[in-house]
């Protein structure tokens, strides 16, 4: 398969006659400073996208969505990956359901210690969609593949029929996530839930965010939990939320960025690396930020290759390697395709301390 690989630049000077060579070190760019290798991991299907990444049992896992197109009904599949070493990979599942686009998979690990994918499921009457469900599958180590896909069972206010639990966080033996509400018609809502299974959830609060669409929850040390919000509409800025045990009253703060496929993870030495679509260029990329949760305002730190259909990052931190791994997809090489970045974690964590 190809692949794109980054190296550190060199540029050799000679001079005519009996003067010595010199050697001429150009200046390393952000991109060559932090990160080591992108390579494409995954381009089998006309369109594949929306990413997650996560290690378990000492296996990297990856997962994505493979269709026809970005927004297509009734044909978006679930593929989940295998790699020991980051570089070879193989096919451990393909999840399908008859007439349902299935979208998004973000992996997990329940507090049992299983591995579970979590999508949406979308359904559609030409190419209009009627209805949204979620769905939850399992890695089945017997047959080292996963289990069907089961719908997700939500609780009366996340279940409106257009419902669609887009991200599980697990914290102290809780599945945490937000369900996003979008309705053909009518407003927008976005509900916290949470499930001791992954697959019978309970409601805990109603998020006042205006035209609320993906978001992604992380937990601090003193159990704040903090929520990176995509929001849509005439105003498209992030917002950002936090709120304290029971997680029912929150605040929240507008960003300054939009996103698309929103996630952020915190290093050993505690900073918050966040990544989502780019929207500051001519085309859209997947871009890194460094993200300050106290102010809600992120600082650039490079856009990895990309652009046009692209972001959806996953995030693993490897401390025993230095490395920081990022999923993500892009169509910046012609069809959209799957790639990995290897990122040095000494560097990021040098430049925030």
């Amino acid at each position: 398969m190809n692949a794109c690989r980054l190296s550190m630049m060199v540029v050799f000077a000679s001079v005519v006659g009996t003067q010595p060579v010199s050697v001429l070190f150009a200046q390393e760019t952000v991109l060559q400073t932090h990160v080591v290798t992108v390579e494409r991991i995954w381009d089998r299907a006309a369109h594949s996208a929306f990413t997650d990444i996560i290690r378990f049992e000492g296996d990297l896992y990856c997962t994505f969505r493979e269709g026809s197109g970005h927004i297509p009904g009734r044909n978006g599949l679930i593929r989940v990956i295998r790699s020991h070493d980051g570089m070879n990979w193989e096919s451990v599942a393909l999840l399908d359901e008859k007439h349902v686009d299935l979208r998004d998979p973000k992996l997990s690990i329940t507090s049992d210690g299983r591995l579970m994918v979590n999508s949406g499921a979308s359904f559609y009457h030409d190419t209009k969609r009627v209805g949204i469900e979620s769905r939850v599958a399992f890695y089945d180590p017997q047959n080292d593949t996963f289990t069907n896909p089961q719908k997700v069972i939500l609780p009366k206010k996340a279940n409106i029929g257009f419902d669609w639990l887009w991200r599980i966080t697990w914290h102290k033996g809780w599945a945490w996530g937000c369900v996003q509400q979008v309705p053909n018609e009518g407003d927008r809502a976005l509900q916290l839930v949470r499930s001791r299974d992954g697959i019978h959830f309970e409601h805990v609060a109603t998020l006042d965010v205006p035209f609320p669409s993906e978001t992604t929850l992380r937990f601090l040390e003193d159990e704040t939990m903090v929520a990176m919000i995509r929001r849509g509409g005439k105003d498209p800025y992030g917002w950002i939320g936090q709120t304290k045990p029971p997680y029912v009253d929150w605040t929240f703060q507008k960003s300054n960025k939009a996103f698309g496929g929103p996630n952020f993870v915190q290093l050993p030495n505690g900073a918050w690396l966040a990544g989502s679509r780019g929207y500051g260029g001519k085309t859209a990329t997947t871009a890194l930020w460094w993200l300050d949760v106290e102010t809600a305002k992120f600082t650039d730190l490079l856009e990895l290759p990309s652009s046009g259909d692209t972001s959806y990052p996953g995030f693993v931190i490897d401390e025993t390697s230095n490395r920081v791994l990022v999923s993500y997809y892009s169509s910046h090489e012609g069809k959209s395709a799957i790639y990995l970045a290897t990122l040095r974690l000494d560097v990021l964590q040098k430049v925030q301390e």
